[in-house]
Parts: structure tokens; sequence; C-alpha cells
């Protein structure tokens, strides 16, 4: 049978991995797919870089849109990653009538609804497996696996770098600037971590999760984002001593009043397996209503990791390459005339539970004082540390845990309580899971 023909727009990390696994794999792949798939043209800026890793394999060349203009091209893997060019190279390749894979998250949490509307208009598919979780086959999980359920909602550990910070700050006891420096160091983080640190990668692979699981468009701008930059080792530890682990956790559920969208750092029970994920690694936990919870766990980045998550996607492109596109997996699991038109909620409106850590007087009446703004709130106490101040000191460290109840009701309480004369600061603020049922 007539091998299908791929196109490789940028040869990086992932771009190399996927060459190098395809062609090791290469038997075990063609016979999955029913016909070979051979990358016949590299398109990068560094011609060097992709002479070297191609060996003389195939074509190479620096204009990516030679190749998403080329007729003998069938699929595009788009790897260059951004916004910009990728987007133009991403919609010409649908409007020339070839099928995308792709690992741009940003791209599709941004652009999906405009480049899944083109891809379905042209008969394509653009398959994404790799934009979510790396290795870990979430996307097909989500809309695949689990489509007789309804899900209830998702909370993944998405982001390796923020993971591997949280752990290391937990175990060493550290400060945070201290072991971004090492994560730098070790290659975990970037030289500008921004996107990372502050919630940004995690928000646009929730925002994917969220659409995917409740058959919404894309809103990556109505989502809450918030990064862990601002997480004092003080808090890691008391959350130890509760009981709990800190993470940094994309989190998306369907409420009554509309969908919730949200990453932030956030108290999880030490019990719960999602939180024993250590280091850089991944995981997505799911609640369906027929199955109950599912995790899915396993390297979120990396070369080979991220390769095998773009090579299923050209297996199962290659598979339905002769299909009738109406008859194909719809690109976020619902049909696309049955997208439904929720509302994300706002993120004063989310209902949780929090942890709120306190430096105050250490005189007689502050838990009074302190009791009578959270009860006016109407917040309840589910658990109270009181750290006893070292000699010579008069302030000492409150923390508190509440029971459920609306963030805007938080907000309030906490506006109140740095109004006090007792309480010195800010008060800290962290949300709760269970991630039970």
């Amino acid at each position: 049978m007539k091998p299908i023909n791929v196109g490789l727009l940028g040869i990086g990390t992932v771009g190399g991995g996927a060459f190098t696994v395809l062609a090791r794999n290469a038997e075990e792949i063609t016979r999955r797919a029913g016909r070979p798939i051979r990358i016949t043209v590299v398109a990068d800026k560094n011609m060097e870089l992709a002479n070297k890793v191609t060996q003389g394999a195939c074509r190479v060349t620096d204009d990516a849109f030679s190749v998403v203009n080329d007729p003998e091209i069938d699929i595009v893997i788009e790897l260059i990653g951004g916004y910009g060019v990728a987007k133009e190279l991403v919609l010409k390749a649908i409007a020339n009538g070839k099928h995308v894979v792709t690992a741009n998250k940003a791209l599709l949490a941004t652009h999906g609804n405009e480049i899944f509307k083109a891809a379905q208009d042209k008969g394509v598919m653009v398959a994404f497996e790799a934009a979510v979780a790396g290795g870990i086959p979430i996307i097909k999980a989500v809309r695949e696996g689990l489509s007789a359920n309804r899900i209830e909602w998702i909370a993944g550990i998405i982001n390796g770098t923020t993971n591997f910070i949280l752990s290391e700050m937990r175990d060493k006891g550290l400060s945070f600037d201290a072991v971004l420096k090492e994560a730098q160091r070790l290659g975990y983080a970037e030289a500008d971590p921004t996107f990372d640190i502050e919630g940004v990668d995690a928000a646009h692979k929730i925002t994917i999760l969220s659409a995917l699981a409740f058959g919404t468009p894309m809103q990556f701008d109505k989502a809450y984002i918030e990064g862990i930059a601002r997480l004092d080792a003080s808090d890691i530890k008391y959350a130890e001593q509760l009981g709990y682990r800190i993470k940094l956790l994309g989190i998306t559920r369907r409420t009554p009043d509309g969908v919730e969208l949200r990453v932030h750092p956030t108290l999880i029970p030490a019990k719960r397996l999602i939180a024993n994920v250590e280091g850089a690694m991944n995981a997505v936990l799911v609640q369906g209503d027929a199955v109950g919870a599912t995790l899915y766990y396993g390297k979120g980045a990396g070369a080979e990791p991220t390769a095998s998550a773009v090579i299923a996607d050209l297996v199962d492109v290659t598979r339905m390459h002769t299909a009738d596109p109406e008859n194909r997996v719809p690109h976020l699991a619902f049909q696309p005339d049955q997208l439904a038109d929720l509302p994300i909620l706002p993120m004063d409106e989310v209902q949780t539970c929090y942890y709120l850590r306190l430096r105050v007087q250490d005189e007689p009446g502050v838990l009074a004082d302190i009791t009578r703004v959270l009860a006016d709130e109407k917040i309840s106490i589910d658990a109270m540390i009181q750290k006893e101040p070292g000699e010579g000191e008069y302030e000492a460290d409150l923390v508190l845990l509440t029971h459920l109840t609306r963030e805007k009701r938080t907000n309030a309480a906490i506006a109140r309580l740095e109004k006090l004369l007792v309480v010195k600061g800010k008060v800290t603020r962290i949300r709760m899971e269970g991630l039970g049922k």
C-alpha cells in the first residue's frame, strides 16, 4: 500500500524524538497503521541540526511554507510552537487539504476553535495527543475511552517544572528561588520560566481537557490562573503537618451554574495517589459518573515520551485517512453541531475549602477576633495550628483550614482580617481540594 508522506515542521527536542522513534519502530508502526509512515521532508531554520538528525534520510529545508504547500505531503506535524507562524502554517496546511498533528497546546487553547472549524470544513483531521501531558494518552482517554461517561471533573498535575519545584521544596525545605535555580541548572525549567511557574502552561492544557470533557469550545481567556512563585516553604511544611501536599493543579468541574476552569496551588490530602506524584512527572485524575475516578500517570515532557504521542496521532490519522469525515472521532469529542455553550464560572463563585495562614500578635483575644470575622462571612473552621512564638518574639503563625465556602466570602473575610490590628501583614490563602467523589 502507498506510504503516507509526512512533513515535519521543527526538529528540536520533540521533533528529533519523533524522527528517531518513527525510524526505530518503523516495522511495528507499519503493522499497526496498515501502511508505511515516512517523514519525507523536514523544515527547520537550523539546517545544520536538521541534517545531523536526519542523516540524509529525507529532504531538509528552511522553508516551512514549502512543506505545507507540497502536494506530495499527506500529513503535517507542527512542532514549532507559539501562536504566530505556527498558526499560519497549520491553517495553510488545512486549506491545502492536509491532516495536521501538533503538540502546540498554546495554539489550540487560544485558536483551537478557528482551527477545528477550518479542519471540519475541509474534511481533514487535527490530532493533538502530545499537547497535554506528554506521553500520557489522556486526550484519547477523555475523548474516546470515557465516552460512555458524563465526566464530572478533571484535576491534573500537568506541568512537570512546577511539580519538580514543589517536590524539592517539600523534600529539602528550600525556598522557591533556590529550587528554581536548581531546576534551571538541571534543564527542568527554561531560562525564562514564566509560562511554567505562573501557571499559563497548565492553563493551556486544562482548557483543552475541559473542552473535551464537557463538549464546549476552547475558552482559555476565561480561565483563572495563579502560579507558584509566591509560595512560601513554611506553607509546604504546615500543609505536611496537617496531612496535605501542595501541588499546582489544573482543575475543571461541571457545576449547575457553569464550568470551573482554574489553575492554582492546591492542598491535596496526602493519602490521595495524585498527591504522591513527585519530580517532573505528570498525573491526571478524571471522575466519570459510570467509571468513577481514573488516574493517568507518566512523563509529561521529554523527547521520546512526547514523540510517543505524536506518532500515535500519526497512526490514528493514517488509519482514518480515507474514511468518510462524518464518521471520524470529533476533534472535541462531541459532534461539532452539539457543542454546548456552557458559561465559565467566575472565580468569585467557585466553592472550595481554604488554607489560611495569618501572622498574629501573641495576646489574649486574638483567636476570638479572627473567628468572629469568619463567622460573619459564614465560614466554618475545620482544623487549626497555632505555632508558639520564639523566645523574645511577640508574633506567631496561625494556620486555619476551612470547610467548603464560596470564594467571594473568603475574599471578603481576608480583606477584613488584614484590617485587624492583631493581624500583621497579608493573609496567605491556598485553596484545598479533597478530590474524592
